[in-house]
Parts: C-alpha cells; structure tokens; sequence
C-alpha cells in the first residue's frame, strides 16, 4: 500500500451514508452483518498465525517474553491479553507484555499525539533489552501508525523475533517485521472507527496467539486451564471443577490434593492421577518443564493411569448422555 493512499479500515462507504437516519434495529443489524464477515477474514490468515505461534513458543520455550506494541485500541488490546495470561495460565506478569503509546495513562484515556512517537517506542522497547529469544507483534489497523512501527524496527535490530499484526494489505508494519498477518476486515460502518471490525479482528488473533502459545508451552491439559492463579472465590471453584474433570475423584479427595498444593490444580491432578504427595508432584513437574502429560508419563504405571483416565471420561459421557 502506498503511505499516501488512504488505508481500507479508513475508507468511507457512500451507502452508509444515511446510517445516522437508520432505526435502530436496523442500525444494529447492520453493524451485526459487518460483525460477521471478521471471523472469515482471520480465517484466511491461520497459516499465518499458525506460524507466529509456533516461532513464539519455541522462543518462549527457551526462556524468552511476547511483547504487544500498538497505540489507541490496538496498545489497550495488547495490554488486556497480556494482563489476562498470568491468571488464565500462571505466567509471570513479565512473561507477555503489553507496551501502548503514552504509557498507562492511555489505557484509559487517549493521550494526544502519543502513537506518533516513534522515540516513545523506541525507549519503551529498550527498556525491556530484548534478546533472540523475545518476541514483539507490533499491532495496527491501518499497519502505518508509527508507534509500533518503530517498536517493531528496534526489537527487530535487537535481534527479537518480530511481528507485524494489521487489517490492511500490504502494509509498512508487515513489511518491516519478519512474519506478518494481515486481516482485511475493509471499511467500518462508522467511518475509520477502527474499535469496530478492525478491534475485533485484533481481539481475536490475539486470543488465537496466546492461547495457542500457550497450549505448545504445556500451560494447559487437554482443554482444561490447570495453571490457572486461584486467586478469588469463583477460581477456587474453577480449580477444584477441572480437578475433578481431569481426575474423576471424590470431593474429599479433590479437597485434601488442593489443600496439599496449595490451591494449584496441575499439581492436584498430579497427586491424585499418580498417587503420588505434594513434593513429589511439584518434583515431576519441575523435571517435566511444567507439562502435566510429561510429569504423568514419569510416573509407574503411566498406561494404567491414562486407561483409567480414558474410563472415566467415558462414563462421564455416558452419564451426560443419560442425563
């Protein structure tokens, strides 16, 4: 795309021009079939993303960070999917971070001019010394905002991996990052209000990307979050259903491996799949990098543990089924 040309996420659309006249159902029935076509258009960039997730976690694997760039939406975007893996999958909160132009402040409030700061980016990805094992998707709609640009030239001369996420083709983000997606969601319904379409296909590639890191990292078993921080009241009920799905065992039992672990569902499962105690599971752990199927398989009697496993799944859809 040539930098004059006026990006398609800013586009206005002559049929749209009656919008403020639309009733209201069918104002919302049009935003609603616009909502629709986001889905499709990440679907033509998994490839892609497939990807990114893998060249992620073999960094991350080896000890190395995700970092978000972006500035408006896309930074607040970045900064919500990093602040949710520490309690979704245990991280530490230095593991994925979220870097947005202008600082904390704008995650609340816009900060004026902030995402044209290329030496704001510059510093905020030095701060950070990143490393060949770190990796930093820049984040964009229009894939020109300067912010995370020039964050993703510097992680880039740092030697990290680098990402260029953005909703047009053939962007500046994307050309200068090694990898890159890009998901044509075209005009907004409301003019260049890219909190819409472009927002949402955003959301969605990073719910791809951090979830689907995470999964290759072990943080999770089977489809069940068994790192997640029991943190508040409605997580320790969490913890102690996944325990109970991943094991099949009794509440007294579920109660006392909890209680034995300190409220960390992996190592719960760990005590009662393999009848082993509380040290002794965060051992196997800790040998297995984390990776619940790997701790389960140093364990005696692993082919009896998963047939066990694979009975009770069995009756727990028999007796949905009956249900």
């Amino acid at each position: 795309m040539h930098q004059d040309a006026v990006p398609p996420t800013e586009t206005i659309r002559p049929d749209w021009a009656e919008l403020d006249q639309l009733p209201t159902l069918d104002l919302l029935r049009l935003m609603n079939a616009e909502d629709r076509t986001v889905p499709a258009a990440v679907a033509g960039e998994l490839a892609r993303i497939s990807a990114v997730v893998d060249a992620v976690a073999a960094r991350m694997a080896r000890g190395g960070r995700l970092v978000y760039a972006g500035a408006g939406t896309a930074g607040r975007l970045g900064v919500l999917d990093a602040a949710e893996c520490p309690p979704t999958f245990g991280t530490d909160p230095a593991l994925v971070v979220g870097l947005i132009a202008g600082g904390r402040t704008a995650v609340t409030e816009a900060v004026e001019g902030a995402e044209d700061r290329t030496d704001l980016a510059e510093a905020d990805v030095a701060s950070l010394a990143l490393t060949p094992d770190d990796a930093l998707i820049g984040v964009s709609a229009s894939g020109r905002t300067p912010y995370p640009l020039a964050a993703v030239r510097a992680a880039r001369a740092a030697g990290a991996l680098t990402v260029g996420l953005a909703c047009n083709r053939g962007s500046a983000l994307v050309a200068a990052a090694e990898l890159g997606i890009e998901v044509e969601v075209g005009p907004e319904v409301l003019a260049g209000s890219t909190r819409l379409k472009a927002g949402t296909a955003q959301k969605l590639v990073l719910n791809m990307l951090s979830t689907a890191v995470m999964v290759r990292l072990g943080r999770t078993y089977g489809n069940l979050m068994v790192d997640l921080r029991a943190t508040n009241a409605k997580l320790r009920e969490r913890a102690r259903r996944i325990v109970a799905e991943a094991t099949g065992a009794d509440e007294d039992a579920i109660r006392r491996a909890l209680a034995a672990t300190d409220g960390r569902a992996k190592d719960a499962i760990l005590l009662l799949l393999a009848n082993v105690d509380a040290p002794t599971a965060a051992r196997l752990l800790t040998a297995s990098d984390g990776r619940l199927r790997e701790a389960l398989q140093r364990t005696r009697g692993h082919d009896q543990i998963q047939g066990q496993i694979h009975d009770q799944i069995q009756d727990r859809i028999r007796n949905r089924d009956r249900n």
